[in-house]
């Protein structure tokens, strides 16, 4: 009689001793391959600080005073405003300067609650430097021809000699 052996089935194995090596991969991989949005801020340059101040009287007709308080209305020199208005109301506040000497150009004057929305200030901001950007692109246009971003480093500063972007960041009002 022959006897015959009854083999066992084998079960299915996965191998593990690689299992590490993989998931440290994968995590190398999207450690690398992740960007990170990191928030840079907003990019304006604050002027040196300076013992001696002197205070310099001016003139109303030089000032577009915006105020933005803390419920999102916004005023233009003491009238409601909508904030993509802005833009369009100083344009030409800021053109009938151009022909000013420096100390006479137009300085917007931006003023918030402390209680503001953060974005609607930016908003805001905005507004006032595309306002003075589509100045400069039309000053530009007139004396060379192009846009000002198209124009070069001297270029530049002949149009910036004639439109300054002047803005007068005042310091929000305490509440109580």
């Amino acid at each position: 009689m022959v006897k015959i052996k009854k083999g066992g089935i084998r079960e299915a194995e996965i191998p593990s001793s690689s299992m590490a090596d993989i998931a440290f991969l994968l995590l190398l991989f999207f450690l690398v391959a992740t960007v990170i949005d990191v928030d840079s801020g907003i990019g304006i340059v604050l002027p040196e600080f300076t013992e001696d101040q002197e205070l310099v009287p001016i003139s109303k007709d030089r000032m577009a005073a915006l105020l933005i308080n803390e419920n999102g209305d916004v005023l233009l020199d003491k009238e409601v405003i909508a904030i993509p208005q802005i833009k369009e109301a100083l344009i030409p506040r800021i053109e009938s300067k151009l022909e000013q000497p420096k100390n006479k150009k137009l300085i917007v004057s931006i003023k918030t609650d402390r209680k503001t929305n953060y974005n609607l200030y930016i908003q805001a901001l905005d507004q006032v430097r595309l306002a003075y950007a589509e100045v400069k692109d039309k000053v530009s246009f007139e004396m060379y021809g192009k846009k000002y971003l198209d124009t070069n480093d001297e270029e530049r500063k002949e149009v910036r000699e004639k439109v300054w972007e002047i803005i007068s960041i005042a310091e929000p009002e305490k509440v109580k």
